[in-house]
């Protein structure tokens, strides 16, 4: 039995979130700068789209680029920047094609204003589409999207829009960048690194995690196929016993 017929479709999560660590390692396997491991990368993105719009997977969540990561070799984040801006321009008739909606969530205002503008465009030019969410965090880490949820939802209480009596778990969820996405179920780390450097920090507290050796510019359909099965194959409990879930 292959491993997509090892899946069960009525048990996919709606929402995967993946950490796509293993760009530079991989580029560096091949004798070739870092940047060329990013633009590997996106082929990857490419295929995992695919294969989550063929499942029926509702939204795809990536890590393309933490606010951490405006600390490397200023040619690389030049670099990573451009190859964001030549994605758009490869990739977004066939988002439309394919019925994929995009979305960016992140310090928008940090990046280069090219690419503002064209992240702008490609978010009102697929923003009707309904196959698939596209959710990419770029500029983003999950403590800077807690705090910008406390200070707004602090502006709201000065001004009297909110109690602060009023304020709940799922209140707090409407002020994070991700307001209105359900939480992932899934998140998948490749690459070896078994942690989740700061992404999704409060969308995470449930979510199944996935850590595999894998860089991600090698990481296929059949690495998601086993990932799904993984995940499938897990008890999601949620702070109940296993007794309580089964009835």
């Amino acid at each position: 039995m292959s491993l997509l017929e090892q899946i069960d479709r009525s048990k996919l999560p709606q929402h995967v979130a993946f950490i796509m660590d293993g760009n530079g390692r991989w580029a560096k396997r091949q004798g070739q700068i870092r940047l060329f491991g990013h633009r590997r990368g996106v082929k990857t993105v490419k295929e995992m789209l695919t294969v989550a719009g063929d499942l029926g997977i509702k939204y795809v969540t990536v890590y393309a680029f933490s606010t951490e990561n405006w600390s490397r070799p200023a040619d690389e984040v030049s670099g990573i920047m451009g190859l964001l801006s030549s994605a758009i321009d490869d990739e977004i008739e066939n988002m439309m094609k394919n019925g994929v909606r995009v979305s960016m969530i992140g310090e928008m205002e940090r990046l280069p204003k090219y690419l503002r503008e064209k992240v702008a465009y490609v978010i009102e030019r697929t923003k009707n589409n309904t196959k698939l969410n596209f959710i990419v965090a770029l500029s983003y880490s999950g403590r800077w999207d807690i705090v910008e949820a406390v200070k707004k939802i602090a502006t709201d209480c000065v001004e009297g829009k909110v109690s602060p009596d009023s304020i709940n778990g799922d209140m707090f969820s409407d002020y994070l960048s991700t307001a209105n996405v359900p939480d992932p179920e899934l998140m998948i780390r490749t690459s070896g690194e078994s942690r989740i450097s700061n992404f999704l920090l409060y969308q995470l507290a449930y979510s199944e995690l996935y850590f595999t050796d894998v860089l991600w510019p090698d990481f296929d359909r059949e690495e998601l196929y086993k990932a799904l099965i993984s995940y499938q194959n897990r008890e999601r409990r949620f702070g109940k016993t296993s007794e309580q879930v089964k009835k």
